[in-house]
């Protein structure tokens, strides 16, 4: 493993390795995505069972030890990290990490702070997110629909969710919008959420659901296919495609009667896996390289058993070299089982 130095007589200790990341497939891995907790204040039928068996509390790493974990992807090579969960704003002091790594930002070791929220707690962080150098999140909303909303969520109150976007927007952040595109439920909705959005002067970003963990719902039913969604929206909106990045798997489009942009995110229809550059840290120090593979790696064990980054370098080193080159997602009747058992809220989408 080139992680590590041998020893000669016991003489030469081990070294942390600072090379960047080369997969076997010879992308660079620079965007970690960190899920601080598996918890949520919202039950999304996409996403989760009504009645979770969350994480013992006793098994999530300390918020000392994200920081340290990250700051080792950063020495590799990291150049953004998005901060995801479950809903990351309910992590008992989560402002803590993101000061840390805002000092990442603001030395420049670190391109980019990002966090995925569902909204509900953004009204009292705002500020501080803005303070601490986020300056672009992700807010996911699938409705405007106040009943709705309550449906798809099972807990949500959307009237937090919009007091949170507004003080997000007045503390400086730029908003982008994600919604799960399900059929049946929100398809009709898509215009009057992207004239909403571009309204505001947000993106928005509409994405395939996927099929991760048990839930109580049949995701076939849901499954709406954006290749079709494009085609209906086309009928209301001029698409132009554009180069558009921002670091994520969405390919995005100019919508001319808006001038705002729409990104797709397919998953399913048209995978995004040849120029993923990312891997997924969970709250209890699993690393996984792809989204849509089981295969993870336990950087819980070389974090801990060292206060020395060595052995935890060597650890993401030998990661890397298992990064798969795509995912093997399916939704259909004949597989009627979660191509992957995890729920989404383990890892962050």
């Amino acid at each position: 493993m080139n992680s590590i130095v041998g020893t000669i007589g016991g003489a030469s200790p081990l070294a942390a390795d600072r090379s960047p990341m080369i997969d076997p497939f010879g992308r660079s891995v620079t965007y970690l995505r960190v899920s601080v907790t598996d918890r949520c204040d919202f039950r999304c039928t996409y996403c989760m069972a009504e009645h979770m068996t969350f994480l013992p509390k006793k098994d999530l790493l300390t918020l000392e030890e994200l920081d340290r974990l990250c700051s080792a992807f950063i020495a590799k090579g990291v150049r953004k990290i998005r901060l995801t969960g479950g809903e990351p704003l309910v992590r008992k002091n989560i402002m803590f990490l993101v000061r840390k790594l805002g000092e990442s930002v603001k030395n420049g070791a670190l391109d980019e702070l990002t966090l995925t929220t569902n909204g509900s707690q953004l009204a009292r962080h705002a500020e501080e997110l803005y303070d601490s150098g986020v300056r672009r999140i992700n807010v996911s909303l699938d409705t405007l629909d106040p009943d709705k909303f309550r449906t798809i969520t099972r807990w949500g109150d959307f009237s937090k969710v919009m007091e949170g976007i507004d003080a997000a927007q007045k503390a400086g952040l730029k908003i982008k919008l994600n919604a799960v595109a399900l059929k049946d439920f929100n398809d009709t909705e898509i215009p009057d959420l992207l004239r909403f959005a571009h309204g505001r002067g947000m993106d928005l970003t509409v994405i395939e659901t996927m099929p991760m963990g048990e839930i109580d719902e049949d995701r076939t039913d849901q499954y709406l296919p954006l290749s079709q969604l494009r085609t209906e929206l086309e009928g209301q909106f001029t698409l132009t495609d554009i180069p558009y990045q921002t670091g994520g798997p969405a390919r995005y489009v100019q919508v001319a009667e808006t001038g705002g942009r729409l990104g797709f995110i397919t998953p399913m229809t048209h995978n995004f896996c040849e120029s993923c550059n990312r891997v997924r840290l969970t709250c209890t120090g699993t690393l996984y390289m792809c989204l849509g593979q089981n295969d993870a790696a336990d950087l819980r064990t070389a974090l801990r058993a060292s206060e020395d980054d060595a052995l935890l370098h060597a650890a993401i080193d030998e990661a890397i070299t298992r990064k798969p080159k795509g995912h093997d997602f399916i939704i259909d009747r004949t597989h009627n089982r979660p191509a992957v058992g995890r729920h989404m809220s383990v890892t962050g989408g």
